[in-house]
């Protein structure tokens, strides 16, 4: 099984992904988790191109979604051999953060076409405000505009493609409680 955590920055993916991977290790389960830009030469590349000013104009977008495209087939042979190992794998992110943050759907969607796509998606909703607090001065698309844009985009998303849904304003335990919720029955396990 494929589990993506996604949300604009500041949603608390790290920190329930790390808290997801210890839950799901308790119950029994064997965990690969992953994260996007990896840790690949691309990937790196990606994490110093994000911290550019540039970061949010559009010919810069086209070129990190094309990054974020590449670095994203590098995983597939690493999920692939994890799935097949029966292992479950855990992503902070995958494709559908280009979806939202870059421009162009049909195009995005073409360029990462080989990617594979989440069993279970959730989408940590947080209000802006929020998001912004929690994210001062990390990079260039700490705004509140493009910040409105992004959590628009995430929710018409979601309601495309049947995320699970889960409001990040709670507390650290109330949104790791929720997301047990929602893959304990996928488990066969009650929480």
């Amino acid at each position: 099984m494929y589990i993506c955590l996604e949300g604009m920055d500041g949603s608390g993916k790290s920190t329930q992904i790390t808290m997801l991977e210890r839950w799901l290790r308790e119950i029994g389960l064997q965990v690969f988790r992953v994260r996007e830009p990896t840790g690949s030469e691309v990937g790196k590349l990606l994490r110093k191109m994000l911290k550019s000013p540039q970061a949010t104009e559009e010919n810069f977008q086209v070129t990190l979604a094309l990054l974020f495209a590449a670095d994203r087939m590098i995983l597939m042979k690493d999920i692939g051999q994890a799935e097949s190992a029966g292992k479950i794998v855990i992503t902070d992110r995958c494709f559908y953060s280009s979806m939202v943050y870059q421009n162009d759907d049909d195009w995005i969607s073409n360029i990462n076409k080989h990617a594979k796509r989440p069993d279970i998606t959730i989408l940590l909703d947080l209000d802006t405000d929020t998001a912004l607090k929690r994210c001062e001065g990390q990079d260039h698309f700490e705004n509140q505009v493009f910040l409105g844009k992004i959590k628009e985009k995430y929710l018409k998303l979601a309601y495309n493609e049947g995320f699970y849904v889960i409001n990040a304003n709670n507390g650290v335990n109330k949104v790791h409680h929720d997301i047990k919720r929602i893959l304990s029955p996928k488990f066969g396990i009650c929480i």
